[in-house]
């Protein structure tokens, strides 16, 4: 784009918004062209736009669409795949501003917000009123439900409550043209038409700009119980895992840390995990009364039956700090270096070959790999530590990360569970869901931008190599 062609899409874009919303400092420019991906060379924007409401939103496409400019979404940046990193001539459009809850309805059970709110925040928002929104990240405390919804994010519930398209009612989104598009409603039940909702969730900003979304909420939870169970080998977490499963049980929460994983809290959170155990999982339920009582009991039978050691939180406070571990686990990582975070999801009943798979590859590659994850669902992020001053290092870290993927997919897997393809995982993607699979994905790209403006490169390649 000539420096005349971008002096016009500014001058268009500035006689539409308001002061403090259009930016061009390259030192903010360069600040907001990047998400928490590794390995993707941010191109360079023209332009950000950190808009307040849907009508700046709106004003900034049909811009875009008429100079035929890409365009990037974004909301808190805390992704970690990519998808929110700016390609060069873009205008990368933050929503992180609009952050308001619109409506709490409890007689309904659900909340309308706008996309820039803190996932954290909203679903403290909502407790307030006895309510509860069950998808919770690891990073729930910084990102944003827009994000969330982009990548149909999951967390540590997801074995007992699902996933974010699991509360998605209906959205709001505005088209690449500028039109605004509502999908879903507000009632429990519906199936009129296509489920548009379904097919935007997860979408990764390719298909339109989320500024609304209705969610479906639960009644507030109970304090849960929590149990650890500390393993001398992978292979009796995994056939405790296994054996919950078969019988029936539903933990509100049930995750897998392997020995480096162990060693991180340790080091970050003196947890004191003896140097014996090499698995730990952590369950919770949340049922409250004497049934959670029996859910933990019955989940530490399971534990002590697989050759593990059990540990149930004598209060709340305990059973926080076991769970903060957890949260705090990937953090904890950094201690040993730089990480890439994989986010692999693989049957049930393959975690070991995982666990095994993977520090196989971690000793081909000689470098530190820790495996943490939902084990009540199959998603882990084996997640690899290196030295980004070391050149040969990173190159090695690179391509572990991508062995990971190709063994999660050798094992009836998947290359994401939660964090979205993005960038870093589109070569991977046809090999996952086959050529025509991705010939839909290409027309249904084109029928909501038939442009390509929005976010191209991302997700999928635009056309076929």
């Amino acid at each position: 784009m000539t420096d005349t062609a971008v002096d016009t899409v500014l001058a268009d874009l500035a006689e539409g918004l308001p002061d403090n919303v259009l930016n061009t400092d390259p030192d903010v420019l360069a600040s907001y062209s990047v998400d928490r991906a590794m390995f993707v060379e941010p191109g360079s924007p023209i332009a950000l736009v950190r808009a307040r409401d849907r009508e700046q939103v709106q004003h900034v496409m049909r811009v875009a669409t008429k100079h035929r400019v890409p365009v990037v979404p974004q909301g808190a940046r805390s992704g970690l795949s990519g998808a929110a990193i700016a390609i060069d001539g873009c205008i990368l459009l933050n929503v992180e501003r609009m952050d308001q809850i619109i409506e709490i309805d409890t007689a309904n059970r659900l909340v309308v917000t706008q996309p820039g709110i803190f996932n954290a925040d909203l679903s403290r928002a909502v407790l307030e009123h006895g309510l509860y929104y069950p998808p919770d990240p690891a990073s729930w405390e910084f990102c944003s439900i827009g994000g969330n919804l982009s990548t149909n994010s999951g967390g540590l519930c997801c074995v007992k409550y699902g996933v974010t398209t699991d509360y998605v009612l209906g959205l709001e989104l505005v088209l690449a043209d500028g039109r605004v598009l509502r999908t879903g409603r507000r009632t429990v039940k519906g199936v009129a038409g296509y489920d548009l909702t379904r097919l935007v969730v997860g979408s990764e900003g390719t298909l339109g700009v989320i500024t609304e979304a209705t969610l479906m909420l639960r009644p507030k939870t109970e304090q849960p119980l929590t149990v650890a169970g500390l393993f001398g080998s992978c292979e009796d977490a995994a056939a405790a895992v296994s054996a919950l499963i078969a019988d029936g049980a539903v933990p509100s929460l049930l995750e897998f840390m392997d020995r480096a994983s162990i060693d991180a809290v340790n080091e970050a959170f003196n947890m004191g995990f003896d140097d014996s155990v090499q698995t730990v999982l952590l369950a919770q339920s949340d049922v409250g009364g004497e049934r959670a009582t029996q859910d933990i009991e019955m989940v530490a039978k399971h534990f002590e039956a697989a050759g593990g050691e059990v540990m149930i939180a004598e209060d709340p406070a305990e059973g926080e700090q076991l769970l903060a571990a957890r949260r705090q686990v990937l953090t904890a990582f950094e201690r040993f270096g730089t990480t890439m975070i994989d986010d692999v999801c693989v049957p049930r009943d393959r975690l070991v070959d995982l666990v095994h798979g993977t520090a196989e590859l971690a000793e081909k590659y000689s470098l530190l790999v820790g495996v943490v994850g939902h084990a009540g669902d199959g998603n882990f992020h084996p997640t690899v530590c290196f030295d980004a001053n070391d050149p040969e290092q990173t190159r090695r870290a690179k391509e572990l990360f991508d062995a990971i993927m190709e063994l999660s997919l050798d094992l009836g897997g998947t290359i994401t569970g939660e964090h979205g393809v993005g960038t870093m995982k589109v070569d991977l993607l046809e090999r996952e869901v086959g050529e025509l699979s991705l010939e839909l994905h290409r027309k249904v790209k084109a029928a909501f931008d038939p442009l390509g403006i929005l976010n191209p490169g991302k997700v999928f390649r635009p056309t076929a190599r």
